[in-house]
């Protein structure tokens, strides 16, 4: 059995804005790793990296402009390789709805919860990112 990581939020921005942030490497550098680098398109692979450490490498499968995209990683320290992650995006009550899965895990151990918690603060920086024009991404001034 394979479990997941579930994240439903609010952003009190347009669906263009969030879109922009989780699919440009300009936007994804501001609230997830300063060290994004690569390509966001269609099957073309994004590199995220942290400080010293090597991130994961993302290759983008799927990509509908303001309603979602999907990664697939395809390179990883051990732990994501073959995980799938999703940002689904609707609106309601003039807010954009984001819905975030990272498909994949084996199991439910202390790997996981780190990277629960971790995502969980990732998507608040995101949200930050969208509403005010800074959020706290890895390796940025902002950053705790």
């Amino acid at each position: 059995m394979k479990h997941s990581i579930k994240h439903l939020f609010h952003i009190d921005a347009s669906k263009q804005k969030v879109f922009e942030a989780i699919s440009t490497i300009e936007g994804l550098s501001n609230w997830w790793t300063i060290q994004t680098k690569g390509s966001t398109a269609l099957n073309e692979t994004i590199q995220f990296d942290f400080g010293d450490i090597v991130g994961p490498a993302m290759k983008v499968i799927k990509l509908e402009p303001s309603k979602e995209i999907i990664w697939k990683c395809i390179g990883s320290s051990p732990g994501w390789l073959d995980h799938i992650f999703t940002f689904s995006l609707d609106e309601k009550e003039d807010k954009t709805r984001v819905r975030f899965t990272h498909d994949g895990w084996k199991e439910l151990d202390d790997f996981y919860a780190i990277c629960n918690f971790s995502w969980g603060r990732y998507m608040e920086s995101l949200r930050q990112y969208c509403q005010t024009g800074k959020g706290e991404a890895f390796g940025s001034d902002d950053y705790r």
